[in-house]
Formats: C-alpha cells, sequence, structure tokens
C-alpha cells in the first residue's frame, strides 16, 4: 500500500524524526489558533492531556480537509505542572520565571499525534514523560537563560532536554521520542501494521 504522508506541523525536530526514520512525506503547516483552543478547552477545565490531543487533533483536520487521500500527522506537546500548562516565553524573564517554577517540582511533557484520513480520525496516541527538575540556584538559572535564549524561546518550559537543558534534571521516566515532541514508536508501528510501512 502506497499512501502520501502529510506531516501537519512546522517542527523542524519532528520532521527530522521522520527523515531518520526513512520516512517519505511532506509537509504542509497548519494554521490553527493554537492559543485561542488552549484558553477555549482550559476555560472548560480539560485535562493537559485533553489539551494536547485536541490541538494536535485540529492540526490534522485543518490540513486533512484539504488533502483528504493522504494521511495527515497532527501534532503537540503540552508541559503540565499539575493542570497548569506552560507556554513558550515571550522573553528571558518569563524563561527564568518558569524555570524558577519548575525547580525541584514533578512536570509532564505530552506529546500528542493524531493521524487523519478521508477527513476523519483512524489513530491517535498520547505519549507521556515525568520529569523531575533538580533545585538549581537563581544564578544559574539566569546564566542558563542568557547563554540559551536564542534557543530555547521556542521551547515550553524554556528548556531543551537536547542541548545544555539535560543539566536542569535530576530523573525523566519515559520515551525520549516523546520529549522531542513525537511518539515516534507508535506512530512507526501504526503505520507498519496499516500497510503504509513495509514490514
Amino acid at each position: 500500500m502506497t499512501e502520501k504522508i502529510i506531516l501537519a506541523s512546522g517542527s523542524e525536530i519532528r520532521a527530522q524524526l521522520l527523515q531518520n526514520a526513512a520516512i517519505d512525506f511532506t509537509i504542509k503547516t497548519a494554521r490553527v489558533d493554537e492559543d485561542a483552543i488552549k484558553q477555549s478547552l482550559m476555560a472548560e477545565d480539560a485535562s493537559p492531556r485533553d489539551i494536547a490531543d485536541a490541538l494536535a487533533e485540529m492540526k490534522a483536520q485543518r490540513v486533512s480537509a484539504k488533502h483528504p487521500e493522504a494521511l495527515v500527522i497532527g501534532c503537540d506537546q503540552v508541559l503540565a505542572l499539575g493542570r497548569h500548562i506552560f507556554n513558550k516565553p515571550a522573553d528571558p524573564e518569563e524563561a527564568f520565571a518558569q524555570l524558577k517554577s519548575l525547580a525541584g517540582q514533578k512536570h509532564q511533557l505530552l506529546s500528542a499525534a493524531v493521524i487523519y484520513h478521508d477527513a476523519k480520525p483512524v489513530w491517535r496516541h498520547v505519549g507521556v514523560v515525568r520529569l523531575l527538575m533538580r533545585e538549581v540556584s537563581d544564578a544559574y538559572l539566569r546564566d542558563y537563560v542568557d547563554r540559551n535564549w536564542s534557543s530555547i524561546r521556542y521551547a515550553v518550559g524554556a528548556y531543551k532536554l537536547e542541548e545544555e537543558g539535560v543539566r536542569l534534571f535530576a530523573r525523566i521516566e519515559g520515551d525520549y521520542f516523546n520529549v522531542l515532541g513525537l511518539p515516534l514508536i507508535e506512530l512507526l508501528s501504526y503505520l507498519t501494521l496499516r500497510g503504509t510501512l513495509p514490514s
């Protein structure tokens, strides 16, 4: 079976993960007002898991409407401290505040992926990673933000585990691909079982 695969995400890391796995795909970035959707769901007291899933589905649905013949992969990642959801920091001061609130705390990264085909969902998965940030001095956090701002400005929680951010952590439980924002193993398993990928 040869099916066209579209990644409905502008994330360079997600695209790189699929490329590294030798997946043939194209990219069509979904135009979705994530903040409005997130605020609406939070007002309804939706769980962080449901918010990640809904955002991923909205992206897949939007692109699938124009490309119903393709398998469209929508993705989203949410960082949650309890039921509080973090956004990308607007400036270095907000990055510092986010890191300060996470220091010494356990939080979760929820990486959702939804596949649409013929304008309807055919598969979904939310991968969960549990992280414990160590106690960190304010001085180190400020230096960390100053050194890494050009990179972490695009990261919820203001850290990247694939970079210096790994030094902030005492324990990480979960799949590294979920840390990067894509439940890759589960996605590949589905595509293989479906017959889209050779087994």
